[in-house]
């Protein structure tokens, strides 16, 4: 689709109202290769929410930005980030007002705190409720990864960020390489036909971010983790003696090279290792803390 077209279609999905009368910005949270997210304050509501803006003649593919849009106000669950509002502000930018999430991100728990096998399970368990719900509609995310998942202060667990999903039909494949490197699964770094098991390899990365503090190869460069994630296959897990086997077990599920033989989303709900969590509530302590630790 060309820009134009694009704008065309985003004229007929959003809000024609005036964005900047109903919501008052407040701070930015974040930047990325799509746009910048703000929070605001809902005038009408007196709520919290995130806006996401984005110049629409800056996206290399911005026919993604009406699949995004269309994706999320078509499929609302309780373990994704959900859509409230959508303008196009100044026929240029395109404003995506959602859910606010006050935790921050799955990534700052990771990186400055150390969960318990129950901790990781109760989030896990959450977010492959999300990802079995996408799938069922026929929707790849593509990109699942620590700093698409969003915490609320009591212990909510949500997925995030459309941008790169896709919509397809029942035994449809896909071989574009979309995504982020240290994620990716091998079938999509090897440019092979995929389907929805590819959001299963990268929530096997992401348990290894929860165990780790970072993903494998993130010290190298995005091009060289693309070759060892094509030559090596599954990743190495240090101190895998100290994890329980139900843990073990569920990481080899999800990181198992040959896709006929990995789990679906459907097939993990049943898993040992999710029976195992504790209560949202036992990770509120870890939010609180990291949060203290961020805004010192």
């Amino acid at each position: 689709m060309t820009e134009v077209e694009v704008k065309q279609v985003l004229k007929s999905i959003v809000n024609s109202g005036n964005p900047r009368v109903r919501y008052k910005m407040l701070k930015k949270i974040g930047s990325g290769a799509s746009g910048t997210v703000f929070t605001a304050l809902d005038n009408e509501t007196q709520e919290k929410v995130a806006i996401k803006t984005m110049n629409i003649s800056q996206q290399p593919k911005p026919d993604l930005i009406c699949r995004e849009i269309c994706v999320m106000k078509d499929n609302r669950h309780a373990n994704l980030v959900n859509y409230l509002d959508s303008y196009l502000v100044d026929d240029t930018d395109l404003w995506v007002v959602m859910e606010y999430l006050e935790g921050g991100p799955l990534t700052d728990v990771i990186t400055e705190t150390i969960m318990r096998e129950t901790q990781i399970a109760a989030i896990l368990r959450e977010i492959v409720k999300a990802i079995a719900f996408l799938h069922s509609k026929g929707i790849i995310h593509r990109d699942i990864k620590s700093d698409n998942v969003l915490l609320e202060m009591d212990g909510q667990v949500k997925v995030t960020d459309f941008g790169f999903c896709a919509q397809i039909m029942p035994q449809e494949k896909r071989e574009t390489m979309v995504g982020t490197p240290y994620w990716m699964a091998p079938e999509v770094v090897s440019r092979k036909q995929y389907g929805p098991k590819v959001d299963i390899w990268s929530l096997g990365i992401m348990i290894i971010e929860m165990l780790e503090g970072e993903p494998p190869y993130i010290n190298e460069h995005p091009l060289k983790a693309l070759y060892l994630i094509a030559s090596k296959g599954k990743p190495e897990i240090k101190n895998k003696d100290q994890h329980s086997p139900e843990l073990n077990d569920f990481l080899d599920r999800c990181l198992e090279i040959d896709v006929d033989k990995r789990w679906s989303a459907d097939d993990l709900l049943q898993h040992p290792f999710l029976k195992k969590c504790e209560s949202l509530n036992s990770i509120v302590p870890l939010i609180k803390t990291v949060k203290k630790l961020l805004n010192k």
